[in-house]
C-alpha cells in the first residue's frame, strides 16, 4: 500500500522554510506510530530538515541527483520504483512523507492518505497536494486533544482511494 502522510493547516500549508510552522507533539506521535517499521520515501530537502534518517524505518530518498549517496539511506530516482516495490510486496505500507513536489507526484499512485488537519492558518511556502475528492473516501476522522502542548484544534483524517 502506498500512503501519503502529512499535516496541513486550514490554508493547506505543510511547510515554511523547510520546517513545519507549528509544533504539535500528538501529530509527531501519530506519524511515528504509523511509519515505524515501514518504508518512508522523501525528497532530499525533507531528509535534511530531519537531520538525517529516522530510526526503525527503511529510509528512501527520491532525487534527480545521480551522484547522491547518504549513509543508511536508499537513493531512488523515479517514483515508479515505489510502485514496483508495492506490487512485489503489497503487505508493506510505503509512506510518502514529503516534500511538496514528492506529494504532488505521489497522489496519482497513492492508495491512502493520512492527513492531520490543523484548524489554524499559518504562513507557508509549501502546500498540501491537491486531490480529486470524488476519488477518495473519508474512512476515519478523529478529533485530536487540544492542550498546553498541542495548542490547536486538529483532526486525524484517513482517506482511502475509491475503487
Amino acid at each position: 500500500m502506498i500512503s501519503l502522510i502529512f499535516a496541513a493547516s486550514r490554508n493547506n500549508v505543510i511547510g515554511y522554510q523547510n520546517k513545519m510552522p507549528w509544533h504539535l507533539p500528538q501529530d509527531l506521535k501519530f506519524f511515528k506510530e504509523k511509519t515505524t517499521g515501514n518504508t518512508i520515501v522523501m525528497g532530499r530537502k525533507t531528509l535534511e530538515s530531519m537531520n538525517g534518517p529516522l530510526p526503525n524505518r527503511r529510509n528512501v530518498v527520491l532525487t534527480r541527483n545521480k551522484d547522491l549517496e547518504i549513509e543508511n539511506v536508499e537513493i531512488i530516482h523515479d517514483l515508479s520504483i515505489v510502485e514496483y516495490w508495492n506490487n512485489e510486496h503489497p503487505e508493506i505500507e510505503y509512506f510518502i512523507i514529503g516534500g511538496g513536489a514528492i506529494y504532488k507526484q505521489a497522489v496519482p499512485i497513492a492508495d491512502r492518505m493520512y492527513i492531520t488537519k490543523i484548524d489554524e492558518e499559518f504562513p507557508g511556502d509549501t502546500f498540501a497536494p491537491a486531490f480529486a475528492e470524488a476519488e477518495w473516501e473519508l474512512t476515519k476522522k478523529e478529533k485530536g486533544i487540544k492542550n498546553d502542548k498541542n495548542p490547536y484544534d486538529y483532526y486525524f483524517l484517513q482517506y482511502d482511494r475509491k475503487n
